[in-house]
């Protein structure tokens, strides 16, 4: 050995400045122009949410397209990534609130339809096993469309399908599960999260993201009880019964506007999202590999603790014995706290420039400089 450490740069996004992709390999310039011969290993990270399938595609997944419904209705290109019989699938890449058009936020009539359609290109693409990351999504509507796209009915008095959206299952009359696509059965559905709100109350997913999605205080009260009522008519339904109201409160069920409910009545075991994709990207040999783990996000805060990824990746490196700094665009969080969480260090952007507006537009040429402390710091 030449004594020259290995690093392990296992990041997520930096939301709206930089994809996870992006922050490796500015990491990675930065270390180097300090340490010519540094051994770097880039591993992006997801939790689930925005991102996911990127990081699978970084990680030698196959990237997949299929034309599918947008959360109104319009046809979208949406990703999944796929490697043997495994498929990643993003349902923000067909319901995320990034599908809508600029300006417009419609919190009772957006659709996860589009999600059931990419459920569906992936079975079709000989999935087995189908990683199924929740997050950022435009949507309240329990998954009712992603389960209609993939073959449930959802009528109203008239026995006409009830209309997209949270909004709509306030007319739910009846509901029919008996035509739901025959491969799910055979296919491990997992629901990677890093929600575990129940489907209703004050903790669930009107209440708590409604707002997120442009609801109104009387939108939230609406599709709360549409919600409610939607669990109630599936507690009806034959099929379901009373395992309906055990999964609407369950950890997990709200989230993504309350799909994980539709999963649940899928079959789909929630586990946390960090801990999913690191399973799945091959995180644990590259962890074995390396000396030091550069993990981050854009902002290192309370919510980075409650399964975030640099929270999931200091903590799997804490039990291998490793050691872990962090990069971030700002730091709202205590050296003990992330000691305590397992990082020795973290590196804000605004160490180096303290205007967050230029920390945001020139989050790469900074990120460099940040990477360079880094290397003097812990590499060479």
């Amino acid at each position: 050995m030449d004594g020259t450490r290995r690093v392990l740069v296992a990041a997520d996004k930096f939301k709206g400045s930089l994809t996870a992709v992006e922050v490796a390999e500015r990491v990675t310039a930065g270390l180097r122009r300090v340490v010519p011969d540094v051994l770097v290993e880039a591993l992006p990270v997801a939790d689930g949410g925005d991102g996911t399938v990127a990081a699978a595609v970084a990680a030698g997944f196959e990237r997949r397209e299929a034309r599918v419904a947008g959360p109104l209705g319009e046809e979208v290109t949406a990703a999944y990534a796929l490697r043997g019989d495994t498929a990643v699938v993003e349902m923000a890449e067909a319901s995320g609130l990034q599908r809508l058009p600029e300006g417009v936020l419609a919190p009772l009539t957006s659709s996860t339809y589009g999600s059931g359609e990419l459920l569906r290109a992936a079975l079709d693409a000989g999935a087995r096993t189908i990683v199924f990351g929740v997050g950022g999504s435009a949507t309240t509507d329990g998954g009712a469309g992603m389960l209609a796209a993939l073959g449930a009915r959802f009528l109203d008095g008239n026995g006409e399908p009830v209309a997209p959206g949270g909004g709509g299952l306030a007319g739910l009359v009846s509901a029919d599960l008996s035509g739901l696509d025959s491969r799910l059965s055979d296919v491990e559905l997992v629901l990677a999260s890093d929600v575990d709100n129940p489907l209703t109350g004050p903790k669930g997913a009107p209440a708590v993201y409604g707002p997120q999605k442009g609801a109104s205080p009387d939108d939230v009260t609406a599709l709360d009880a549409a919600l409610a009522h939607f669990a109630k008519v599936l507690e009806r339904t034959e099929g379901v019964g009373a395992r309906a109201a055990e999964y609407a409160a369950s950890p997990g069920a709200g989230a993504a506007g309350g799909i994980g409910f539709g999963a649940m009545l899928l079959g789909a075991r929630f586990r946390p999202g960090i801990e999913v994709m690191l399973d799945v990207l091959g995180f644990a040999p590259a962890l074995e590999r390396a000396d030091l783990v550069i993990t981050g996000e854009g902002s290192l805060d309370e919510q980075t603790l409650h399964g975030k990824a640099p929270a999931g990746v200091a903590a799997a490196a804490r039990a291998a014995g490793k050691e872990v700094v962090a990069v971030c665009g700002r730091l709202a969080l205590p050296a003990e706290v992330l000691g305590r969480a397992g990082i020795r260090r973290a590196y804000p952007l605004t160490d180096v420039e303290p205007d967050v507006a230029k920390c945001i537009a020139d989050a790469g040429p900074i990120l460099e400089r940040v990477a360079e402390s880094i290397a003097r710091d812990f590499v060479a």
